[in-house]
């Protein structure tokens, strides 16, 4: 059952804020670090309120600078952003790229 939650409340954050997103500075996966997950839980705690004013960024977590100011957040409490890993792209958006 508590896997269940567990897989429930993973599916309910932005992609920006999912641990599999984030690494250490060292380089080793959130997701991976039961310490380092809960390090990461902490840090999200404080940079979610951070990143939803409109001082840092903004109150919509689908925008732009919501992501950026989470990303820059959670980046100067010692989570990197794993970039090109941590988001792929469909195939299907490249599908007609070169026709044009």
């Amino acid at each position: 059952m508590a896997v269940v939650g567990v897989a429930l409340g993973l599916g309910c954050i932005s992609a920006a804020e999912s641990p599999s997103n984030y690494q250490s500075y060292s380089g080793v996966r959130v997701d991976t670090d039961p310490v380092l997950l809960t390090r990461y839980d902490k840090a999200l705690r404080w940079c979610v309120p951070e990143a939803g004013s409109w001082r840092r960024g903004s109150p919509d977590p689908q925008s732009l600078h919501y992501n950026a100011a989470l990303r820059i957040c959670l980046y100067r409490r010692g989570f990197v952003d794993r970039g090109v890993y941590a988001y792929p792209i469909p195939k299907v958006y490249f599908d007609h790229f070169l026709d044009r």
